[in-house]
């Protein structure tokens, strides 16, 4: 007899799904009989907590452009899987959960571990169903795939016990109420009204001072972005999840945006007269041009979110790469360039900055700029790069400078801590043969990194290999991030009871567990430690002794954050440090300015 759980593995492979991240459980135990008999197709990977693996699912589709798949059991482990879910859901990454419940004979006896699972999952998910009848599950399966697919989100399907282990129905009976559903799906091509694109263009052309800002929805179309920013004499800037669309080898190319963006990405939003957004739903207005100052442009395929960031003049709802294609020939090049070498100047200043900056160490700490930017130098080609959520992004963000070929991504809207590592972990699997470096703070490494490097000991024998593949942890004993937001937005001191964390020697963990274990506690060794941990052939973690009281400094200071900052420094205990590095940090960028114009 085929089990119901067996189909549902044979469909899963149709869509293409190769891989399943999950936890094993008795909700599960008819899916878990069926991974053994399925012989790895598709195979079961099992990280340390539900919470991974549904990071690790959201990862896969993320690098991959693939649907992720994360099976869960019932009640608790359902539960676990939630965060990561969100993760997809906020980032728009088709993801599809399986998820185990009762047997159908107690559901709604309050039965042990009964959870009213398809309610929990409502708001996570664009798809939720619960499977009742083997008949059902073929169609709940395709319907599944082609929301995740076509909605970019998550999509749960929840199997009771007794419907896993029993007798598979691939076809169901021809009879009223039966659905014949199939696998496949394929993508529209999505144009917006041709009206639209002329007043577009319109805008466009009439602008002089023309910023462009990227997210992750300008990823398919890296050529026409180019060519657009060219014909207008246009800069770059990147949302986080867009720092893959464009090389920063690029001049005009300003990098991040944000709190934890580019001077020169800041300034050409305070300066700019026409504001194009491509792919992006970046949320923080206040690093935008203020209302009225710029006219507005925007693709986005997502109706809803057109216009929702910024006042836009031409509202164009369709793809990327689609959309520039019929845009292209409206727009006519600048023949004033100004504006364009405006920007290249900036760049190369902040570069300077940047470069001199992490160069600074106090008091014989390393200074966590510095780890990035001795890396940026040394990466190899085709490199994944991920990051967790903490100071140590704002590092990432600014100081790695992206070849051609490479990827990277962490969590943008949901900016969770825990995905660092479970991403990267994804990647290996995904792209055994290219280099995966994740940048994580020992806050995130303590909260789940460091279990999921017993999953790297589990899977060593795959996850090793020439590609280097290394764990880089900040270790400053400190929660970091929300550390200086205390101070700049809450207007306090530091305190110490919820943001000092245990020193724990992370490279001599991953040498119990026969990783590679690297600690650098020098600033003069940064370089060495990277080139140690890129020429090994076993996953690494390298431990970086970092400075705590180097600030992220935003690339303008807003007033009413300075008078809390300053505030909150009076009475906190590291104020001499804090004080003494921002001064000089903050001095830098004066010197370097004065510097360039001479």
């Amino acid at each position: 007899m085929t089990q119901v759980a067996d189909y549902v593995l044979n469909r899963l492979r149709e869509w293409g799904v190769g891989r399943v991240y999950g936890y094993p459980g008795d909700g599960i135990n008819g899916m878990l009989g069926a991974f053994d008999r399925a012989e790895g197709d598709p195979e079961f990977i099992q990280p340390r907590h539900e919470e991974m693996a549904a990071f690790m699912a959201c990862g896969h589709a993320k690098l991959t452009g693939e649907v992720g798949c994360c099976i869960a059991t019932s009640g608790p482990g359902a539960v676990h899987l939630l965060n990561g879910l969100y993760d997809a859901k906020l980032d728009h990454q088709p993801v599809v959960a399986v998820l185990g419940q009762q047997k159908s004979l107690c559901l709604g006896s309050h039965y042990q571990q009964e959870i009213a699972l398809d309610q929990l999952f409502a708001d996570v998910s664009e798809f939720c169903q619960m499977v009742t009848h083997p008949g059902q599950v073929r169609h709940v399966i395709d319907r599944a795939f082609k929301t995740a697919l076509t909605r970019r989100g998550v999509a749960t399907i929840i199997i009771p016990e007794d419907v896993q282990e029993a007798e598979a129905q691939p076809s169901p009976p021809k009879t009223h109420g039966a659905v014949f559903s199939s696998v496949g799906w394929s993508r529209p091509r999505m144009l917006p009204d041709e009206e639209e694109l002329r007043r577009a263009a319109d805008v466009l052309n009439e602008g002089e001072r023309v910023a462009i800002l990227i997210g992750q929805g300008a990823a398919e179309a890296p050529d026409e972005v180019m060519e657009t920013a060219e014909l207008l004499g246009a800069g770059v800037a990147k949302a986080l999840l867009g720092r893959e669309v464009l090389p920063d080898s690029l001049p005009w190319v300003t990098g991040p945006i944000g709190l934890l963006g580019s001077k020169p990405s800041d300034e050409m939003m305070r300066n700019c007269d026409t504001l194009f957004m491509i792919g992006t739903s970046f949320p923080y207005g206040e690093w935008l041009p203020d209302e009225g100052q710029a006219r507005g442009v925007e693709i986005d395929n997502d109706g809803r979110m057109i216009g929702m960031r910024y006042p836009m003049e031409a509202h164009l709802v369709g793809d990327t790469k689609e959309t520039l294609r019929a845009l292209i020939p409206l727009l006519r090049p600048k023949e004033d360039r100004g504006w364009r070498k405006r920007i290249e100047k900036n760049v190369r200043e902040w570069n300077d900055i940047c470069r001199t900056r992490s160069n600074q160490h106090f008091g014989g700490k390393i200074n966590p700029q510095a780890v990035a930017t001795e890396l940026s130098d040394r990466l190899p080609d085709g490199a994944i790069l991920t990051a967790d959520s903490g100071s140590g992004t704002n590092w990432w963000a600014r100081h790695l400078r992206l070849r051609e070929g490479m990827r990277a991504t962490l969590s943008g809207t949901l900016a969770t801590m825990g995905p660092g590592v479970p991403y990267a972990i994804a990647a290996r699997f995904a792209y055994p043969d290219r280099p995966v470096i994740a940048f994580v703070g020992d806050g995130a490494f303590q909260m789940n990194g460091m279990n999921e490097m017993i999953t790297v000991k589990r899977y060593l024998d795959r996850l090793s290999g020439p590609a280097p593949f290394i764990f880089c942890v900040f270790n400053n004993q400190d929660l970091n991030q929300v550390t200086w937001e205390q101070r700049a937005m809450g207007g306090d001191p530091k305190f110490p009871g919820s943001q000092t964390i245990p020193d724990v020697p992370y490279a001599e963990y991953a040498g119990l567990l026969g990783l590679e274990g690297i600690s650098c506690d020098e600033p003069k060794r940064v370089g060495a430690a990277w080139e140690r941990a890129l020429a090994a052939e076993r996953p690494v973690v390298l431990e970086f002794k970092v400075d705590a009281e180097i600030a992220p400094i935003p690339p303008h200071i807003m007033l009413e954050q300075g008078k809390k900052a300053a505030k909150a420094t009076v009475h906190d205990p590291e104020r001499t440090g804090i004080v003494t590095r921002g001064v000089r940090q903050k001095f830098t960028e004066f010197t370097e300015r004065l510097s360039s114009r001479r």
